[in-house]
């Protein structure tokens, strides 16, 4: 689970997953997200927040254009394109750092990676709008499928239905014709996991993903049960944040997803010394990507 695999693209580019962490930033465009609402959603701030998390180490820059908060109000995509589009275009001409789009709309995902997105993060893991796999398979962007228990019915075994959904994402991405190694799956904490004790379930299982044969992002960063655990608000979870970060990546996370990058990075820092010397992925099973032709 640590051995590295290359993750491929839009615009030729690359990143070497599994035998370092990857910090992605969070960068909202959004008023009403639930922890940075409002602080980011002119583009002068959010260029300038994207550049304080490029120096405290964040590889990836993920640019988020409507809220995902449970009761955030729906945008219509004029609305999201409007915020998000101009920084990617910013950022994607940059070429230190990689812009990921957090979208589930094709048509954004498409403009977007055309501005000069390099990644695509579908928070409904394709299964709200399967197009936006289409748009994956033409410009060969990196995919990041996420769970989620939204609108759905959902089994009472957390990790059986992260099996079942994923697989069926994972179904959708190869008929659009998205290659394998283009595709990052993501279980989704906080989305439909209604309870601390589910989220800390995921977490102690973790490793159980990896039979899905993809490398694995996470996105704990300031999530509601991180302050049942903590007793913190949002904006003081970055500690907890942290932890989880750790405790992940020692189970072979590949990807992290959070709003406090210098800590983050630290953790991981750390995490990755530990790992080199052999502690870490405690049920002793090698994460083996899967070598495909085609998808």
């Amino acid at each position: 689970m640590f051995a590295p695999v290359t993750w491929p693209l839009a615009h030729g580019r690359s990143l070497l997953l599994g035998q370092e962490a990857v910090v992605m930033g969070v960068l909202n465009v959004t008023p009403d997200s639930f922890s940075d609402g409002g602080k980011f959603n002119r583009v002068d701030a959010a260029i300038a927040q994207a550049e304080a998390m490029i120096r405290d180490g964040a590889a990836i820059i993920d640019v988020g254009g409507e809220s995902t908060r449970p009761g955030a109000a729906a945008v219509t995509a004029a609305e999201e394109q409007a915020r998000v589009m101009p920084l990617i275009e910013v950022l994607g001409a940059r070429g230190d750092v990689v812009v990921s789009v957090d979208t589930y709309r094709e048509e954004t995902a498409r403009l977007a990676v055309a501005a000069g997105a390099h990644i695509v993060n579908d928070v409904w893991g394709l299964q709200r709008e399967p197009g936006i796999a289409r748009v994956a398979a033409e410009t060969g962007a990196g995919l990041v499928v996420m769970h989620t228990g939204r609108d759905r019915e959902r089994l009472e075994d957390p990790i059986a239905d992260q099996m079942i959904f994923l697989r069926r994402s994972l179904e959708i991405a190869r008929d659009a014709g998205v290659l394998l190694p283009q595709i990052v799956l993501d279980p989704g904490f906080g989305f439909a996991k209604e309870t601390t004790e589910i989220n800390l379930d995921i977490m102690a299982r973790f490793t159980a993903l990896h039979d899905l044969g993809r490398p694995l992002l996470v996105g704990t960063s300031r999530k509601r049960f991180i302050g049942s655990v903590t007793g913190r608000q949002p904006e003081q979870r970055g500690s907890g944040t942290a932890a989880t970060s750790v405790i992940l990546r020692l189970q072979g996370a590949a990807i992290f997803r959070v709003h406090d990058v210098a800590i983050n990075v630290d953790a991981l820092r750390f995490a990755d010394a530990m790992v080199s010397r052999g502690l870490g992925a405690g049920t002793g099973r090698a994460y083996q990507p899967q070598q495909e032709n085609g998808t």
